[in-house]
């Protein structure tokens, strides 16, 4: 079926990574999927939560905070001041547990990851291209405690990506953008490792309900899609 875009139904967005786009953190890269921009950056902290200090856990630890700009969107939304919304809670959460399972925490000693992710200008799948991004962001601040003898090589565990995936009127559709989220009758995030498995699967029916065949098509979709984001991260990453 025809898109926006002029995309196949099973073509992804084109995606860009600048890495070290901001200067000040451990890493740092903005990626751009189609018309969504989301700022990825990286701190990492010579210590741990205070429940793992209690717990005298010898591990790291991996987190993840995630905003939209006020205008980001067509119109402006409000800063969130005074708590944060569910689904703010929701998206930081997965993006938390998507990067944890690309590190050896036993590896990483006693430190945190905090990976911040910004969303510039929102056009569909933040919360998949943060993941992406904040990957290869994490990747380059480890990198470089690799570089100076403070972690092992083996804190790498298999890198991440994800992406969305929907049915249309009985018709699949790769990495949505916002028109296309908004109309689809199901909408699914997918996040993957590099060794085929799945971390993540994230699937409602918003308009229909599916069946496993619709489910096994779109996760087709995405493995394919996820695999072409995993090349464009190892061209940064190791190039």
């Amino acid at each position: 079926m025809p898109r926006s875009d002029g995309r196949r139904n099973d073509q992804i967005r084109s995606v860009t990574l600048s890495p070290d786009y901001v200067i000040y953190p451990e890493g740092s890269v903005l990626i751009t999927a189609g018309k969504t921009k989301v700022l990825c950056n990286v701190t990492i902290e010579e210590e741990v939560p205070a429940w793992k200090k209690e717990s005298r856990l010898s591990s790291g630890w991996v987190t993840a905070e995630y905003a939209m700009l006020p205008r980001s969107t067509h119109t402006r939304s409000r800063r969130e001041t005074h708590g944060l919304g569910g689904r703010t809670q929701e998206i930081r959460r997965l993006i938390g547990r998507s990067l944890r399972a690309a590190v050896n925490l036993e590896k990483l000693g006693p430190r945190t990851c905090i990976i911040d992710c910004d969303v510039i200008q929102a056009d569909g799948g933040t919360r998949t291209a943060a993941i992406t991004g904040g990957y290869v962001a994490l990747a380059l601040a480890l990198q470089a405690l690799i570089k100076r003898g403070d972690v092992s090589p083996e804190v790498f565990a298999s890198p991440v990506a994800a992406i969305s995936v929907g049915m249309l009127n009985g018709h699949p559709l790769l990495d949505l953008c916002y028109a296309e989220d908004a109309s689809v009758d199901v909408d699914v995030n997918v996040v993957m490792n590099a060794d085929g498995e799945f971390i993540e699967i994230q699937g409602t029916a918003e308009g229909a309900a599916f069946n496993r065949k619709a489910l096994d098509i779109m996760l087709d979709f995405a493995v394919r899609g996820i695999e072409e984001l995993l090349h464009i991260q190892q061209k940064i990453l190791w190039p």
